[in-house]
């Protein structure tokens, strides 16, 4: 497991700049940046795949609680984080992306 999916988000975090949002978007496979969040789609067999992944994310975002906006398909879901108390990406988002992955990867 990465360095990023054993870490926990913390309660005030700053955003970072965009050199350092860079550096750690190479520590989380897929996702991408995309009008100041960071993004990824996820691809499932059917409906039923695609709850399970939501509910997934509902657990890990809870227990972090730090919540992305997830947008749901039949067969797909995109994940969407920016932090907006401190004014877009944070290294939370990263944290909570690389724990999503260390889970959906097992």
């Amino acid at each position: 497991m990465d360095a990023l999916a054993i870490r926990h988000c913390r309660e005030r975090t700053d955003k970072l700049s965009d050199a350092e949002a860079t550096a750690l978007l190479a520590q989380v496979e897929g996702w991408a940046i995309e009008d100041g969040r960071l993004r990824k789609t996820f691809a499932f067999k059917n409906y039923y795949h695609t709850i399970a992944f939501v509910n997934l994310v509902a657990w890990i975002a809870n227990k972090e609680n730090h919540h992305p906006d997830l947008m749901v398909g039949y067969n797909k879901c995109r994940v969407e984080f920016v932090t907006h108390s401190a004014g877009g990406i944070s290294e939370n988002d990263f944290i909570c992306a690389a724990r999503i992955d260390a889970v959906q990867n097992n």
